[in-house]
């Protein structure tokens, strides 16, 4: 399974870790992902999403169903 929010999009990053020397390593930036369900009410069923932190806020915020609508049409639920 890949490490994508299929709300916001968040997805992996690459940066460094940076010792008290300066030396520069390689190190993954993981998005706060979860696996959680939701009720769409329109369609009376539930949803399974693998979701980011801030798309649950996103969620609470906008309601379930637009912010599956606004995903849709960028893309990142399919």
């Amino acid at each position: 399974m890949s490490q994508i929010c299929e709300i916001t999009g968040k997805r992996l990053m690459v940066g460094n870790n940076v010792s008290h020397s300066k030396r520069r390593t390689k190190r993954v930036f993981k998005p706060n992902l979860h696996k959680k369900r939701f009720y769409v009410p329109e369609e009376d069923t539930w949803v399974t999403l693998r979701i980011s932190s801030a798309g649950i806020r996103a969620i609470n915020k906008k309601g379930i169903s637009a912010c599956l609508k606004e995903a849709k049409e960028k893309g990142y639920l399919k």
